[in-house]
């Protein structure tokens, strides 16, 4: 009798969260393109790739690749994609697994994204600058090795995000138990903490409606399969990211937020020094400088990089 009444139990907590999650999907409701421009689909692999393009077709072409995290998309460039797209030809994708693009049960890999960041960048644009923040720097990194990028800026880039736990993935992938804790995991409450405590250095500067989207992104069908991978530490690419930047021919700068305390600055110091790059340190930001401080950061880029003719 006890047995039964326990797995009474069980089934009954399991229906709940089924039906929790059922409910929070439709709340979510279908995924809207926050930014302004032409969206597209990109084909690959049997995937549809959504991104964004703004500008003249004349001017230097610059490929933005958002960060990982569990709400991960495109939105991360919504404060930089109109003050860039005055000066350049823009392109935002969201990477496979997140946003509006597809979201297979796929076992997502470094390579994978390595793979689809120098074929998309090549395919949509022509020598593009490609712009890519955290884990997302290290595939840049790792794509630029094989493709003809103008130029690279990493913003706090990464290639270790801890120890190994394939535990978690399996645990995140599963039906009902890891649907139940990513809801947990992408809550509004959470995105708001990791924003505040890890994206920007001013909480004034988390906008309610980044968190909305994002808690959205986090609560489409398959939302759960890519960031299972980030999670687990499976993402984490196998080489070095050091002397990978420092054997790279293609040009390379480094952004920083000064306070940025989930990949600090002494890091990126240290990587700056070691391969030999540029370091652009952004004052009262953190992991987010481009979202925190648009204009300052679009001011560098507009200094640095390659410029629309007649300008």
């Amino acid at each position: 009798m006890k047995l039964r009444s326990a797995l009474g139990a069980v089934a009954g907590a399991a229906g709940v969260a089924v039906v929790g999650d059922r409910l929070l999907r439709a709340r979510a409701g279908d995924l809207d393109d926050p930014l302004p421009g032409i969206e597209r689909t990109y084909r690959w692999r049997g995937m549809d790739v959504r991104y964004t393009v703004a500008g003249e077709p004349d001017d230097p072409e610059i490929v933005l690749c958002h960060g990982i995290n569990a709400a991960a998309s495109s939105y991360e460039f919504e404060p930089i994609f109109d003050l860039l797209a005055d000066h350049y030809r823009v392109f935002a994708v969201d990477l496979p697994g997140f946003g509006r693009s597809d979201r297979p049960p796929l076992v997502y890999s470094s390579g994978l994204y390595a793979e689809f960041v120098r074929d998309f960048a090549t395919d949509v644009a022509d020598r593009p600058i490609v712009v890519a923040s955290s884990l997302t720097g290290a595939f840049a990194a790792d794509a630029a090795a094989e493709a003809d990028f103008e130029r690279l800026v990493l913003i706090c880039p990464t290639g270790d995000t801890g120890t190994e736990r394939p535990w978690v993935r399996t645990l995140l992938r599963a039906p009902v138990v890891g649907t139940a804790l990513f809801d947990l995991l992408a809550s509004k409450p959470s995105i708001q903490y990791f924003l505040e405590r890890e994206g920007y250095y001013d909480d004034e500067s988390v906008d309610p409606a980044e968190i909305d989207y994002a808690w959205r992104s986090a609560h489409q069908p398959g939302a759960r399969y890519a960031p299972a991978s980030f999670a687990s530490g499976t993402l984490d690419p196998e080489f070095d990211l050091t002397t990978e930047l420092a054997a790279l021919e293609t040009p390379t700068t480094l952004v920083w937020g000064r306070d940025a305390e989930l990949v600090p600055l002494h890091e990126g110091r240290e990587l700056a020094e070691a391969a030999d790059l540029d370091l652009v340190v952004i004052d009262y930001a953190t992991q987010l400088p481009h979202a925190e401080h648009p204009e300052i950061f679009v001011e560098y880029l507009r200094a640095e990089l390659p410029r629309a003719e007649g300008e």
